[in-house]
């Protein structure tokens, strides 16, 4: 339970007003289970939250009369730490990762980029390839559109692609990830999608 008067905790109120901080003179009173108590004066739902060693915590403040919960606040607030933290961690796996190749990039160094962006998508990371026409090579942007696509055909990890490959001022550029839906090693399937890319 958060213990607050009317000086204690300020920052609170920048988030919920809880406890001695609600100002409205009557209240709609819920429990934490979702039971509603009725309309009530604030003083006497803060005694009642108060005999049951919680928190009164204002929901609603828009509504008329406000709707407050008895509710355990610190509780409450360390849920919702791990809720965002978890959130914010699968944010960060699933993080978009970008490959670039070459107009004129070597077969040695496609195929590293090829493995490296199996592994982006094993780890289900959304992968971003670009092919990068420079100079003259704008002017064969249909070419670079075939050796995007004959990258792709080299991945062995299933993927989908999202949307068909798109014109961008250096390039080529399509999205993929991970496709759960087909078995791993899918070279040949990966050949055939890419084919599909016209």
């Amino acid at each position: 339970m958060v213990h607050c008067g009317p000086f204690t905790f300020p920052a609170l109120q920048n988030k919920l007003r809880i406890n001695n901080f609600i100002r409205a003179p009557e209240v709609q009173v819920i429990t934490d289970e979702g039971k509603q108590l009725g309309v009530m004066k604030i003083t006497d739902a803060l005694r009642m939250s108060r005999e049951m060693d919680l928190d009164l915590v204002e929901v609603g403040p828009n509504a008329q009369p406000p709707i407050v919960k008895i509710m355990d606040y610190g509780k409450y607030q360390y849920l919702k730490s791990r809720q965002e933290k978890k959130t914010k961690a699968k944010a960060k796996d699933q993080e978009t990762k970008t490959v670039r190749v070459g107009f004129k990039t070597g077969t040695h160094d496609i195929e590293t980029k090829a493995r490296k962006t199996d592994e982006f998508l094993q780890e289900g990371h959304p992968v971003k390839v670009e092919l990068t026409l420079r100079g003259r090579e704008k002017a064969l942007a249909h070419m670079g559109l075939e050796k995007l696509k004959s990258f792709l055909a080299t991945l062995s990890q299933p993927y989908v692609t999202q949307g068909e490959p798109k014109r961008s001022p250096f390039g080529w550029v399509v999205m993929i990830q991970f496709d759960k839906k087909r078995n791993h090693g899918s070279t040949q399937q990966n050949k055939q999608t890419a084919q599909q890319q016209d």
